[in-house]
């Protein structure tokens, strides 16, 4: 059985932790991601090679590996480079995830250069975090292995579909039609409805990240009703 097909109808838990989080560690991101192996996910999603190297040591479970990275005036941050997916590969990950946005890469690279070198040089499947339909399905003739909803609300001309709340439910269904490639549903599938809805539309798998592994998140939530009363 393919990695890929390892990940069907199943979740995916994105065990990160963002700058300034206290759950920011390697120990701890292991943690979540050993506690996501014995709740019956499928895989882990997870940033950097500190991280993936600690997960990898407690599970077996496939990784989704990035390198959330920031270049000089670049948009892209998403394992930018074919060089941060080296880095990711030799950390332990079994599919590499890169930003399949058309926006410039450091040094120049294009995405179809990076997809072809991580089949060719590294040997593994390519996932592309795309945030419009139009970037899934060209992610999809470029070879991407997977493309995933994940950037769907995060790009500035993606932004209204944030603002409708929720996850974009109907790029993944188009996706799904039209991609002619496995689809992943990434972006605010926050509540067990939302994870069912999409494995249902047709979705490979689900990952959920902020809604199960932020736990500041999810404080905030309730502290929030709290505060007309605590003065």
């Amino acid at each position: 059985m393919s990695v890929i097909e390892k990940l069907k109808g199943g979740l995916v838990i994105s065990c990160q932790a963002k700058e300034g989080s206290p759950f920011r560690q390697p120990v701890i991101m292991a943690a979540m991601a050993k506690a996501a192996d014995m709740s019956g996910a499928v895989g882990i999603r997870a940033n950097g090679a500190a991280d993936i190297k600690a997960i990898r040591e407690v599970t077996d479970l496939p990784i989704i590996g990035i390198w959330k990275k920031d270049y000089p005036n670049c948009d892209v941050y998403i394992t930018p480079t074919f060089a941060d997916a080296v880095v990711v590969a030799e950390s332990g990950a079994d599919i590499i995830a890169v930003d399949a946005t058309p926006r410039t890469r450091p040094n120049g690279e294009k995405l179809k250069d990076i997809i072809d070198r991580i089949h060719k040089e590294l040997k593994l499947p390519v996932m592309a975090d795309c945030s419009t339909i139009e970037e899934g399905l060209e992610a999809a003739k470029l070879g991407a292995d997977i493309v995933a909803t994940t950037m769907s609300g995060y790009t500035p001309y993606s932004a209204e579909t944030l603002a409708k709340g929720g996850p974009d439910m109907n790029m993944l269904k188009t996706l799904v039609a039209e991609a002619g490639v496995p689809v992943i549903a990434e972006g605010r599938f926050n509540e067990p409805e939302n994870v069912e809805a999409a494995l249902e539309a047709g979705a490979l798998a689900v990952v959920v990240g902020t809604a199960l592994t932020a736990p500041e998140w999810r404080m905030k939530q309730f502290t929030a009703v709290t505060e007309k009363f605590h003065k």
